[in-house]
């Protein structure tokens, strides 16, 4: 943040579910354009949910722009399969990813330092009721953990869930990266490297817990340590790394998270969404408008077959929603909003016209889908505390300097484009930060 380019005011605005906002970044567009709409969507063609993929990916990524040019390589680093393939956009790209038992796998034969590096490394069988300390803490035998990994053969899955959540996956991340820079020879070969790290560690732990939970600000802390023995590596030149003055980086975030609604209010900001679809539905039905079809949270599909007017019966849903107690704001398929200001923007930059069905919808500030444990929160809202993220640019290429003019996500990819010496990707429409770079 002191030597690099650091924006305080970088936005995400769109929604901002992991998937949606790793294809912002990996594309430089908004959902409206790159298709990844959310973790998962609706399909009317097959009446079922479709998952976020690389094959659902509509536009051109950064890492397909560089790894198509000679003598470069472009490389992701992700806890989840789905969220590498988005980010590297391209079969081009080596992409690695930790699976259901903790060890890290790759598409197409696996090179032999990664066998060696599931062996050797701190695997998760190991760590079965291991506890969480608190980092730099003074603790006793009597301390009590922040957390345990508590594990139970009959429930192996709710381990790796914890595991997966913790700062021992977070950190595993990393030494993956420590391990294919020295045996891919990354930045050290004359060559251009491009390497993605994703870290869902925080993204998985939100869920559970919120934004503003100790745990998260423990897990955080434990990032800023792995960035500096990054740095560190990075810096100390063949064979550990390219060498100071050989390599940038950059820390962007995906989203942010809302706090865990105060137990409390929990019954009333924990929404139902099947109880919303079915209000909405009986409105229509009412008004003889047609019926919902399905509701895959932002997002409702409508079945107005027999209806004059398609998008009277989107305006008709979305004033019956609009009545619901949870529900702030819309915008339906033709543009119809019911706001006029950013948030019309935020809405719009969202909406995929095939994708996303009929309407919209937004939740009240702080309001999260109901999980039916009492419990967690939901990705994806519209409000500062989602789309909100760090970013800052750090090494040779880069100004060092302090900006508050605000700045959005969609930029990052074209300024990466412009330092790598590539084509910006096809369908992006950010600008190039050119107040961050060297030159």
């Amino acid at each position: 943040m002191e030597k690099g380019a650091f924006f305080h005011d970088c936005r995400h605005a769109a929604s901002t579910f992991p998937a949606t906002a790793a294809a912002t970044l990996a594309c430089g567009a908004w959902p409206a354009q790159h298709g990844i709409i959310a973790d998962s969507w609706y399909d009317r063609t097959a009446q079922g949910p479709v998952s976020a993929s690389e094959e659902e990916l509509l536009a051109t990524s950064l890492a397909a722009e560089i790894a198509a040019v000679p003598r470069t390589r472009a490389f992701v680093v992700a806890m989840e399969r789905a969220h590498a393939g988005i980010f590297a956009g391209t079969p081009e790209a080596h992409i690695y990813w930790m699976d259901d038992s903790g060890q890290f796998a790759t598409r197409g034969e696996s090179p032999e330092w990664l066998d060696n590096f599931n062996v050797r490394k701190l695997a998760p069988v190991n760590l079965h009721d291991e506890k969480w300390q608190v980092l730099g803490g003074r603790s006793t035998p009597d301390t009590p953990p922040l957390r345990v990994l508590n594990f139970d053969a009959a429930r192996p899955r709710e381990f790796m869930a914890l595991y997966k959540s913790s700062p021992f996956a977070q950190t595993a991340l990393f030494d993956l990266l420590g391990e294919l820079m020295v045996h891919e020879r990354l930045g050290q070969t004359g060559n251009f490297d491009f390497v993605c790290l994703l870290d869902g560690a925080s993204t998985r732990l939100g869920y559970e817990t919120g934004g503003r939970d100790p745990l998260m600000n423990q897990l955080t802390l434990q990032l800023d340590q792995s960035l500096e023995n990054l740095l560190a590596q990075c810096s100390r030149g063949a064979p550990a790394g390219p060498g100071d003055g050989n390599f940038n980086l950059v820390l962007a975030g995906a989203h942010g998270a809302p706090a865990l609604p105060p137990e409390e209010s929990r019954e009333r900001m924990a929404v139902k969404g099947e109880a919303v679809a079915q209000a909405i539905d009986r409105t229509l039905r009412s008004g003889g408008m047609g019926h919902v079809e399905k509701y895959v949270y932002p997002f409702l599909y409508l079945d107005t077959s027999g209806f004059r007017d398609a998008e009277e019966a989107r305006r008709g849903a979305a004033r019956a929603a609009l009545s619901l107690p949870p529900v702030a704001g819309f915008y339906t398929a033709a543009g119809a909003c019911s706001v006029h200001d950013e948030w019309e923007r935020r809405f719009r930059n969202s909406f995929h016209p095939k994708r996303s069905g009929d309407v919209m919808l937004s939740y009240r500030e702080g309001y999260v889908e109901y999980f039916g444990k009492g419990r967690g929160i939901s990705y994806g809202s519209l409000y500062n505390y989602d789309v909100s993220v760090p970013l800052c640019f750090y090494g040779p290429q880069f100004r060092a300097g302090a900006h508050e003019a605000a700045v959005e996500s969609i930029d990052v990819a074209p300024t990466l484009a412009r330092a790598s010496g590539v084509a910006v990707p096809a369908s992006a429409t950010g600008r190039v930060l050119t107040e961050a770079l060297a030159e």
